[in-house]
């Protein structure tokens, strides 16, 4: 069986979407999504998404890891998927309400395919200037180095997501070095990729609300831009008593190609 698909990034973090809203679901198996995900014996990329239909929503989103097991919530993936909705023409006036594994989302999206997504609220209770852990759809430990570029993301990421606080669930793991004010890095260890992407939606958000309260900033709204090796993003929120509101996160989503793929029984 061939199917079209397209691939699209945001800030490197890469993905296969489908259009599947005239098939059926299940013939995306964990293994054909983990072959398809591979970047040797399949087309490559940090996860797959299927857009899908759902009453009362422009679409229903549908996240998997790479290695094929269902996904929490992916902030570039949703970018991207907002700006494939539009490619297919579902989108009215550029803005988009979709369904996620973690419920509704609202999104806009510009003539450059610049997409900005709104994310959940979140609210912080408790926090350790040491490291912090934050649910922004995903689940993200936070660091603070003081050079990223020499840091070694993959071992150090890959110990944290293993340890014996997150291994049973998983975490991703977000490192982050301040450059100035309201200015930050960002570089992450993906669960369900096992490594490090070249950016992380879900992860940025986490990173930008940790910088908030590790700088001891008292001002109700605040933009941050964040710096991923996949390229630049912005989070702006407003914040009230540690509470985490209109959360948007801004950057490029881009269609990178499009082919056929076979969904065969040993695929």
């Amino acid at each position: 069986m061939q199917i079209e698909f397209y691939k699209y990034q945001g800030t490197g973090n890469d993905f296969v979407i489908i259009d599947a809203r005239s098939f059926d679901k299940k013939i995306f198996t964990p293994t054909k999504i983990k072959h398809i995900c591979d970047r040797r014996f399949g087309i490559g990329a940090d996860g797959l998404m299927l857009l899908t239909l759902k009453e009362g929503f422009d679409f229903e989103m549908l996240y998997f890891n790479a290695n094929g097991l269902p996904g929490s919530m992916c902030g570039n993936g949703g970018r991207c998927m907002v700006a494939f909705a539009q490619f297919l023409g579902i989108l009215r006036k550029n803005k988009a309400y979709f369904w996620a594994i973690d419920g509704p989302h609202e999104a806009v999206i510009d003539a450059s395919y610049t997409v900005t997504l709104k994310m959940k609220a979140v609210s912080v209770k408790d926090f350790d200037f040491d490291y912090m852990f934050l649910d922004t759809g995903s689940p993200h430990h936070i660091e603070f180095v003081s050079d990223l570029d020499s840091y070694d993301i993959f071992s150090v990421g890959r110990a944290i997501r293993n340890n014996e606080r997150y291994r049973t669930e998983g975490t991703n793991v977000n490192f982050v070095q301040i450059l100035e004010k309201n200015h930050i890095k960002v570089a992450t260890y993906e669960r369900g990729v096992e490594d490090e992407t070249l950016s992380c939606g879900t992860g940025v958000t986490a990173a930008a609300i940790a910088y908030y309260l590790k700088s001891g900033l008292s001002t109700n709204s605040i933009q941050i831009d964040i710096q991923t090796k996949g390229g630049n993003l912005q989070v702006l929120f407003n914040v009230q008593h540690r509470s985490f509101m209109n959360i948007w996160l801004t950057g490029p989503a881009v269609q990178v190609f499009k082919g056929q793929v076979s969904l065969g029984v040993d695929a």
